[in-house]
Formats: structure tokens, sequence, C-alpha cells
């Protein structure tokens, strides 16, 4: 046991149900920061630029989920493996994770940025981007294409160290970085002094350096203390492609990184379909899925926590605490997540006017709300037995049952409702999808054999 890993990063004892509550707040708060910057972004560009740059804010703000779903599995296998070593107390293992994965994500990062400046206008070509949007859209995707290594290195090391069970850690650099964004925001959007008026791209340019200085200084901060999984000079060995680490990282991240990506095409292909209905409804389609983005946030950090629990205790061998992790973390959700469904329902036009100002997109979004909000419940509970199972790295059944859900289903159905019934009738197709999911995530928690699955080849692992 290694002396330099400290106690509070082990949660392989004591209460679940508090220590549970009390990891996923942090990261709730994470969540909630992180969106709270493009939802800044989004309240300047809408209320001050108008309609159409709204608009295309929202369709460059769905490409860059696109990409980060291109990096999220290994980021999200990077942390289960943190979780799982942490969890044997084993800290060589943990800090080969950290060197090879680093290592990966940053040349992932690389060449979706050298890729994406040049493709800009064709991605948004493709995605049939409003005429009257086009320019607008274009200089917020280059901007935060270069910006892609920050903003992605800044994510991984927070994911880092929420699998080695730090939470509040990641939450007081997001913070810093949301104030800047506060800050830079209306300097760059629109000028001031030697800073030039650049609308959308500005908004775009206020983000990219609030995540970089949040970067170096989460990194300075790390170096000071001491952080256990830091890399020095005497760790530059493990700053390589070990072969092992990087098998798992591939075999493991890439299904849980097309999952996410199955989530965000299927996002796209909708933005797709809305936009053929004119910028107008594409703009209320963007404000309702800000408000959604908040709304799924508990689910989100509570399936972020149960998989950082459960891959400890399942590295610790304590598989009683795993399954209670999961029972608790569906009740936390519905707890949490009930409650923000029903304070958007109360103020459901308020909350859609810090976007809108348009009557016909205000009313457009306030059925999309009426509609889709309270199936976000069920997505919580997929959400956390996805979370639960892939800490085990159990990864291809969760991957299948995404694509089912979303491209056999959600997607399909709502051309159809759309082409058939019209604008109204589509959004049926995400309550309908979301049952699906759970279904499908349930039958497999129940029946599955993904306790059997592990990260690592254990024949390897012994050599």
């Amino acid at each position: 046991m290694s002396k330099a890993m400290p106690v509070e990063a082990n949660l392989t004892e004591g209460p679940i149900g508090k220590s549970l509550l009390l990891f996923a707040m942090p990261v709730l708060m994470g969540n909630v920061l992180q969106s709270l910057n493009g939802t800044i972004n989004a309240i300047w560009v809408g209320k001050f630029l108008g309609e159409s740059a709204f608009a295309a804010a929202s369709n460059a703000n769905n490409i860059m989920f696109f990409l980060l779903s291109l990096v999220f599995g290994v980021g999200m296998a990077s942390t289960i493996l943190i979780g799982q070593s942490v969890g044997a107390r084993d800290e060589v293992q943990a800090k080969r994770v950290v060197g090879t994965s680093a290592l990966f994500f940053l040349s992932m990062a690389l060449l979706i940025t050298m890729a994406g400046v040049g493709l800009s206008a064709s991605i948004l070509e493709w995605m049939q981007t409003p005429v009257d949007a086009m320019t607008y859209a274009l200089g917020y995707l280059r901007i935060i294409f270069i910006g892609i290594p920050f903003m992605f290195f800044f994510n991984f090391i927070m994911m880092i160290l929420r699998g080695a069970g730090d939470a509040k850690t990641p939450f007081y650099f997001l913070l810093l970085a949301v104030f800047l964004d506060i800050v830079l925001n209306p300097l760059f959007i629109f000028g001031l002094g030697p800073i030039p008026r650049m609308e959308t791209a500005g908004a775009a340019t206020a983000t990219v350096i609030a995540q970089f200085v949040s970067l170096c200084g989460l990194l300075i901060y790390l170096y000071r203390k001491k952080h256990f999984l830091r890399l020095t000079g005497a760790d530059r060995h493990y700053l390589r492609f070990d072969s092992q680490i990087l098998g798992s990282l591939v075999k493991k991240g890439v299904p849980m990184g097309l999952q996410l990506m199955f989530v965000s095409t299927s996002a796209i292909a909708i933005v797709n379909l809305v936009n053929s209905f004119g910028s107008v409804a594409t703009a209320a389609f963007g404000a309702a899925m800000q408000l959604s983005t908040y709304i799924q946030m508990p689910a989100m950090a509570i399936g972020s926590a149960v998989s950082t629990f459960a891959a400890q205790n399942i590295g610790a061998g304590k598989w009683d605490r795993v399954h209670k992790t999961t029972l608790l973390g569906i009740l936390l959700n519905f707890m949490m997540t009930g409650m923000l469904v029903a304070l958007i329902y109360v103020f459901n036009r308020q909350a859609l006017q810090l976007f809108l100002q348009d009557e016909a997109a205000i009313a457009i979004g306030m059925n999309i709300n009426h509609i889709t909000l309270w199936a976000f419940i069920l997505f919580g509970i997929t959400f956390v037995l996805s979370g639960v199972v892939r800490s085990t790295g159990a990864v291809m059944i969760p991957l299948i049952t995404t694509f089912l859900a979303l491209w056999c289903i959600r997607v399909p159905l709502a051309y159809y409702l759309g082409r058939q019934y019209g604008l109204d009738a589509l959004w049926w197709s995400f309550p309908i999808g979301f049952f699906a999911g759970i279904l499908l995530s349930a039958g497999y928690y129940i029946w599955g054999n993904w306790k059997s699955a592990s990260m690592l080849d254990k024949k390897k692992a012994i050599e």
C-alpha cells in the first residue's frame, strides 16, 4: 500500500448514501458550471445578436458535443482504471494509466484540431445550417476547434481526479473557468478598446481563453500540492504508450466513446431535421436543449459518481457495495431530476425567455418542454445503470443498447413524425426513445453477465 495515496481517495469504506451524495454534488455543480459556459454564450448571443446568431451557436455546440464524444471513451476508460487501481491501492498502475492516457488524449485532440479548422464550412453545410446563420456559425466553430487541445486536456485531468476520489478540486477550477468566461464574453463579443468586435467568434474566444487559464492553474495547483498521481521527473518512464494500458483504452474506451457518439450524432440528426423547418424552429429547439442540459445534470453527476464508487469497490472486491450504490443512485436521480423537471414546468416561458425574444420561437420551445422534460427522469435511470455496468469493463451491450434506442427508434421515429405530422409531433420521439433505453439497460443489469467483465487482460497483468 502506497503511503502517498490519501485516505480520502478511498470510497470502499463508510456509509454509501452519504458518501455518494457528497461525491455527486461537486460533480453536479461542475456539470452546471460547464453548461453555464455555454448558456452564458447563448444568452449574450441570443439576446444581443438575434435568432440567426443563436441558431448558429446551437449548431456549432452540437458539433462540439460530437467532438467530445470522440475522446470521452478514453477519458472514461482512464477514470475506471484509475478507480479500480485506487480501490486496490495500486499507485504504480494508476500512474501507468495517467501517462499512457495523457499522451493518447493529447494526440487525439491535436488531430481533431487540425482536421476541424479546415473542414468547418463543409461540416456546417452538411448539417444544413440555415444560410442566415452560416457566417456566425463558421467563425464560432473555427475558434472552438483551435481551443480543442486545451478544453479536452482540462476535462481529461478532471476525470482522472474524480476517478481518484477527488470531486472537489475539479469543481473549484471549473468555477474559475466560468468566472473568466462571464468577464470575457462581452469584451470579445462587442469589442472594447484594442479588442475588436468579434460577435459569435468572440463568445468562442472567451470560452477558449477561460479554459486555457483554468487548465494552467489546475496543473500548477496539482504539482504544488504534490498530488499522488502527478508525474515527476522520476516518473517520466510512465509517460509512454504502455501496450497493456493502451490496449485497454482502445478496447474499452472506443465503445464508450462510440456510445456517446451515438448520442451526439442522433442529436445532430434531429437538429438537421429541425433546421428544415427554419431558423425560428432551430432557435426554439436550441433553447429547449439548453434547458434539458440542466435537467440531465443530476443524472450525469450521479452516473459519474456511481461509476467511480463501483470501480473502486470492484477493485477492492466489495460487490455488495456495488449493488447498494446502484439502488441509491437511482433513488437520488428520481429526487434530484424530478425536482428540476417540476421547476421548469412551473417557469417554462420565463426560462425560455432567457434565450429567445421571438414569440413564435418561445411557443415552439414551450411545446418541446411539455412533451420531453418528464422523460429525462427515465434517462437518468439508464445513465445510472450504465455507469455501474461500464465500471467493470462491460462496454459492448451498453453500446448496442444506445444504438438501438437512438438510431433504430428515436431518430427514425422523429423523421417519420416530423414529415408526416409536422414539427409538433416529432418531439414525441424523445420519451419513446428514453423508455426503450431504460427497458434494455435494466434487462442487461438484471440478467446480463456484466459482472464477469474486466478492464485489463488478467493474464497480461500477472505477467
